[in-house]
């Protein structure tokens, strides 16, 4: 009994999966009768019923019957649902005539003929497939279900028939035999091999499964696929150009980098216009901070009251005096006389006579290497024309200009200077260097001082000096000369007071006073004790002393500035403002608490420049002559120094800097405001030279990286020509100083008409005063851009500024040249100061 109900369950279910499969085409039968074959032919009516791929391949091949043109498309549409009706079985011819049937069944039919011909012979008849094909038990169980299948009613039959009829016609079972023996064959084959099949039969599923659908898309007019919003079709615009866009910007972002001597540069001058490839990011504009207070400068005889600002050329209107009010002056105002000099036009007092010493070890243009030679003999001749008698001792280099000294001649041939144990033989020269009068130094000693090819450099730098200065002072004494004020620069001369107080003011030299100018703060000659045996000073208990020579910072070692700064009867630095940094702005480099408590005999003089060497109307190294009523020559000066260097000659300004390249002078700022200047419609010309061979070396690896762009040439080393030509033809100048404590950069181009771009510090705050930014100044005292941060974005908020005032405001830029040609930075009225501090500081 459970045995035959059984069988009654599997018929009924056979039955019920019939009538469902007449609902379908039988391409869709014998499709699904394969993997029914692949898993358990006992359970094949089931698998039928749950298979998800026989489900969707019914929604494929009903969207075939609905989309193929036939006139019948509507009824059978509309009949589509009903499960028992003939005309459904009818669509069968109308699928096997439609394109996509005859595409499939080549394709379905490349399997059957790799099978054996014994297979072939088979497919004429639908009954032997069935016998060889399926095994017993199925054929018994197929039998059961042919007997179940015959309904007593004879509706069922017909529908047998005519459905037999169409198998007959399209073959299917021998489609279905064949695949079923295919089936049993791989079945029997390994693992991997079965699962390559279903990859490949799962592939061609897809394929043909896309193929149907673009085919169902371009015959029904609902689109198949979702429509995506519009904003959102936009953002996926938006970020597929952006990711199109990142590589390339990655590419232009990578080449600039290069390792190499000459760090992370490498410029491509074949883009467009030539301009370098090379690129900075671009920082918002920079307001310049409020100003801080600042040192005053000390002139103790002469009060800062009776310096009133005036105009100091002729065509200017008269500045009206301002009414008094109750509101605090400006900051900047608090600075003294000093830094209101060119603006002054009253004389001087009357003093009278003096002699001053000069004691340096350089002297322009003999024996330059800084500013200091320019300061010497910019002062003497000044001191000079105003009738005092001024004589200049330095050592006799064997590396002089030995053409710029007249008349040299041996004046005192046995100076005997001591030295360690003994004495050491001198021999001094005269000469007129310029119209000064000036005395060479000559040591005869093993030593060899200043017989080595350059003037500084040396691990004894220290001890050449320290003699130096004894034999200075030896000669002043023995030769019987008492000046009024000895006037001493740097370092190199500091032990000048030292010997005169400890050494030869017992031995009744006590007339001169000294005068000590600290050029630079950041070299002050350290040693050890050993110098106070060689000089002749001894005690070391008594100069290693915290109010003497003992150095701030470093125990057990003598710093000669600070000797200088003790010792000496008033000390001066190059500009008012840099004595307020060093003495409260930590620039002393350790030397503050010494300044602090010498304050009341310390100050600052604005350094000035020698107007017969650097005047546009009388130079000779420059293509024209050229002044402020006749601005325009200076354009012809442009062109000049384009022919020489090789520039392309266009609309660009031309952005120049000219000095050492020192880490002072702020080379990392040089270095951008280069590559800022080509990147932003400017030309760059650069002038100077290190004594240190890294930094010559990178400059030189630089301008070969640049050889070929038109708009730069850097000349590594110093051409004094040059350097007049470049003050002379370029239309602005960069000064970017870490500290600066005058700077005669800035005012030399000021007389040439060169825009100074300068950093807020020292003695470029006291001479330089911002177009946009300096309200303390009248409009017509304004001469150039001055940046506060020592950074990328501080130097481009000012030279940003400047080449859009050149471009857009051609007008303004030119009367800011002609305010900075105004300017008298002469030493005209430093010449006056020093007076009033030697008239200070003499023996009375």
């Amino acid at each position: 009994m459970a045995k035959q109900t059984t069988t009654k369950t599997r018929s009924s279910t056979k039955t019920a999966t019939t009538n469902k499969a007449s609902e379908k085409p039988t391409t869709e039968n014998q499709s699904a009768v394969t993997p029914e074959a692949e898993e358990q032919p006992s359970a094949a009516a089931s698998t039928v019923n749950n298979d998800p791929k026989a489900e969707s391949s019914k929604m494929e091949k009903s969207t075939q019957t609905d989309d193929a043109p036939k006139p019948s498309l509507s009824s059978e549409s509309e009949t589509a649902a009903k499960p028992k009706t003939v005309p459904k079985a009818k669509t069968a011819p109308e699928v096997k005539s439609s394109p996509k049937a005859q595409a499939a069944k080549p394709a379905q039919a490349e399997p059957v003929k790799k099978a054996s011909s014994k297979t072939a012979n088979t497919a004429k008849s639908p009954v032997k497939p069935k016998a060889k094909a399926a095994p017993k038990k199925k054929l018994a169980e197929k039998t059961k279900t042919a007997s179940s299948v015959k309904a007593p009613t004879q509706t069922k039959k017909d529908e047998e028939k005519a459905k037999a009829e169409i198998e007959a016609k399209d073959s299917p079972k021998t489609k279905s035999a064949g695949e079923l023996k295919s089936a049993l064959m791989r079945n029997s084959a390994s693992k991997i091999s079965d699962t390559q099949t279903k990859s490949d039969r799962q592939i061609k599923t897809s394929e043909k499964t896309a193929q149907e659908k673009s085919e169902a898309e371009s015959l029904s007019p609902v689109p198949v696929l979702p429509v995506v919003p519009q904003n959102e079709t936009a953002a996926a615009e938006n970020v597929a150009s952006k990711v199109a866009a990142a590589p390339s910007q990655a590419s232009e972002k990578a080449v600039p980098k290069q390792s190499g001597t000459a760090g992370e540069t490498q410029v491509d001058t074949s883009s467009k216009g030539g301009e370098s490839v090379y690129r900075e990011p671009n920082t918002a504009f920079i307001t310049p901070l409020p100003e801080v207070a600042q040192a005053a400068s000390i002139s103790p005889d002469v009060p800062s009251e009776k310096f009133q600002r005036q105009p100091y050329y002729s065509k200017a209107e008269p500045i009206a005096p301002t009414p008094e009010s109750s509101a605090p002056e400006p900051v900047a105002d608090m600075m003294s006389h000093v830094e209101h000099s060119p603006y002054h036009d009253q004389p001087g007092p009357d003093y009278p006579h003096m002699f001053v010493v000069q004691i340096t070890p350089e002297l322009a243009p003999l024996a330059k290497v800084g500013g200091l030679a320019d300061v010497v003999t910019g002062l003497s001749r000044e001191l000079e024309l105003r009738g005092h008698s001024v004589e200049i001792i330095l050592p006799k280099y064997d590396c002089m200009h030995y053409d710029h000294i007249w008349g040299l001649c041996k004046t005192y041939d046995d100076l005997w200077v001591p030295w360690y144990n003994g004495h050491i033989h001198c021999t001094v020269w005269f000469g007129f260097v310029h119209g000064r009068k000036c005395f060479f130094i000559e040591p005869h000693s093993p030593d060899n001082f200043f017989n080595r090819g350059t003037i500084y450099g040396f691990n004894d730098d220290v001890l050449r000096y320290a003699f130096f200065c004894r034999a200075a002072l030896e000669f002043l004494w023995k030769s019987g000369k008492h000046p009024d004020v000895i006037h001493c620069h740097d370092w190199q001369t500091a032990l000048v007071p030292v010997f005169l107080y400890e050494i030869y003011q017992k031995l009744g030299f006590w007339h001169p006073r000294v005068c000590f100018t600290i050029h630079n703060f950041k070299h002050q000659g350290l040693t050890g004790d050993f110098l106070l045996n060689a000089t002749g000073l001894h005690r070391p208990e008594y100069y290693f002393h915290d109010d003497r020579l003992l150095d701030n910072r470093i125990p057990h070692a003598l710093n000669l500035m600070k000797g200088g700064i003790v010792y000496s009867n008033f000390v001066t630095t190059v500009s008012p403002r840099y004595a307020g940094e060093t003495k409260d702005g930590g620039q002393g480099f350790g030397l503050e608490p010494t300044l602090h408590a010498h304050h009341y005999k310390f100050g600052g003089v604005v350094n000035g420049i020698d107007y017969d060497v650097w005047n546009p109307e009388i130079d000779p190294h420059i293509a024209a002559p050229f002044i402020v009523e006749k601005v325009d020559n200076k354009y012809l000066n442009k062109r000049a120094l384009r022919d020489r260097l090789l520039l392309a000659d266009n609309e660009k300004p031309i952005i120049a800097f000219v000095g050492r390249l020192d880490p002072q002078k702020g080379l990392d700022l040089v270095r951008h405001a280069l590559f800022y200047s080509l990147n932003h419609r400017a030309q760059f010309v650069l002038l100077g030279s290190s004594p240190e061979r890294d930094i010559n070396s990178y400059f030189w690896e630089l301008k070969r990286h640049l050889n070929d762009s038109p708009d730069c040439h850097i000349e590594v080393g110093f051409d004094e020509g040059l350097a007049h030509l470049i003050y002379a033809g370029a239309d602005m100048i960069v000064v970017p100083s870490l500290f600066e404590p005058c700077g005669l950069t800035q005012l030399i181009s000021m007389k040439y008409g060169t825009v100074p771009i300068v950093r807020e510090v020292g003695g470029l705050a006291d001479t330089v005063f911002d177009k946009d930014h300096a309200h303390h100044k009248a409009l017509h005292e304004r001469n150039g851009y001055v940046f506060r941060d020592y950074n990328n974005e501080g130097l481009e908020s000012a030279l940003s500024r400047a080449i859009d005032c050149y471009y857009q405001f051609p007008d303004h830029f030119r009367e800011l040249m002609k305010n900075a040609m105004r300017y008298d930075y002469s030493w005209k009225y430093p010449g006056q100061h020093y007076l009033n501090i030697y008239d200070y500081i003499r023996n009375k």
